[in-house]
């Protein structure tokens, strides 16, 4: 199977809660076929890359838990969802985010069954020092240091039918991302050798349709997928990337180092991504309080992912679940106002 089919089946196959030794090969095949299928050539491959896929899943059983509860997301839930009010400004916000829901609204189309949705909604995070008035006691204090945090650019990216499946998709864009980043340090390896230009742009151009086809984890919290028309390109592009890389010559060495890359970023995931749960007690203007202090604040709990690549992504984000009924009909084009700037 090759990595189109991988893209097109991800979802369905990776259970990062089941470590058997059926999970643990596939897993391995993956991570072959998405960076170099020549490492099959490599004697003892599966074996010698079997220890750091126990290890990424094993890292990946102690985030996926750690993922926030879901959450009603729509325009009713806002008015009495404390959550939602610190990370939208009104009700208005939610419905436009959810109009522009694509994926959600064509998940629905195909099941007609389900009767809701849940999805990763990822925003920008951002924690400023101001100074405000506090309350300490019966004394309103002016000019106190403060933080404040603001919640913007929200995006929806990844649904699924039911919540299970949403946590094993995640775990696959875990999988994707750390497979991508062992892929770009070899890439910058290769740079560095002259009687390899040839095969380096073969793996830029492979990183780049990795980036770019499947979600992946940037897409997940942000990054805009490719349209219709550049994916069925980036499709052409990228099978003849693979007949070129099968094709490819090259010494033992260079695909042992190859392997050694994969085997070195896959065993310490956490030096490249990390999920942390975050809780904040926050006033109605969204400034961090303490529980104990008496002003009128809510507890707000969310997660922050901080990916380390290049450039890093830091972005906040939910777990929410969306009615059929809640989701907003799609924006319509308005091809008047359209016409006045042709």
């Amino acid at each position: 199977m090759g990595i189109l089919n991988w893209f097109r089946s991800r979802t369905a196959q990776f259970d990062a809660e089941r470590v058997s030794d059926e999970t643990v090969r596939w897993a391995v095949d993956k991570a072959i076929e998405l960076t170099n299928p020549r490492l099959k050539l490599l004697p003892d491959h599966h074996k010698r890359l079997a220890p750091a896929v126990e290890a990424m899943i094993a890292f990946l059983r102690t985030q996926i838990p750690a993922l926030p509860a879901a959450r009603p997301l729509s325009q009713s839930a806002w008015s009495v969802d404390p959550v939602l009010r610190a990370l939208f400004v009104s009700p208005a916000d939610v419905a436009r985010v959810l109009a522009r829901a694509d994926d959600v609204r064509a998940l629905f189309d195909r099941f007609a069954e389900v009767e809701a949705v849940y999805l990763v909604l990822g925003m920008a995070f951002a924690e400023q020092r101001v100074f405000g008035m506090a309350l300490h006691g019966d004394v309103v204090q002016r000019d106190v240091a403060q933080t404040s945090v603001s919640f913007s650019d929200h995006r929806t990216r990844i649904c699924e039918r039911d919540e299970g499946l949403l946590r094993r998709a995640i775990g696959v864009q875990l999988f994707e991302y750390l497979v991508g980043r062992a892929l770009a340090e070899i890439g910058e390896e290769r740079s560095e050798r002259l009687e390899l230009q040839g095969s380096r742009s073969l793996l830029r151009a492979r990183l780049r349709l990795l980036q770019q086809h499947g979600p992946g984890l940037g897409s997940m919290f942000g990054e805009e997928p490719a349209p219709p028309a550049e994916q069925a390109r980036l499709e052409s592009e990228l099978l003849a990337n693979e007949q070129q890389l099968q094709a490819l010559g090259g010494g033992e060495s260079i695909l042992e180092s190859e392997l050694g890359c994969l085997q070195r970023v896959l065993s310490q995931p956490q030096d490249c991504v990390a999920i942390e749960p975050k809780r904040l007690w926050l006033s109605p203007m969204n400034v961090v309080v303490g529980q104990s202090s008496g002003e009128a604040a809510v507890e707000v709990d969310f997660a922050v992912a901080t990916l380390r690549g290049t450039p890093p992504i830091r972005r906040a984000f939910i777990i929410a679940r969306v009615a059929r009924g809640d989701l907003p009909a799609a924006p319509q084009i308005n091809l008047a106002d359209a016409a006045r700037y042709l």
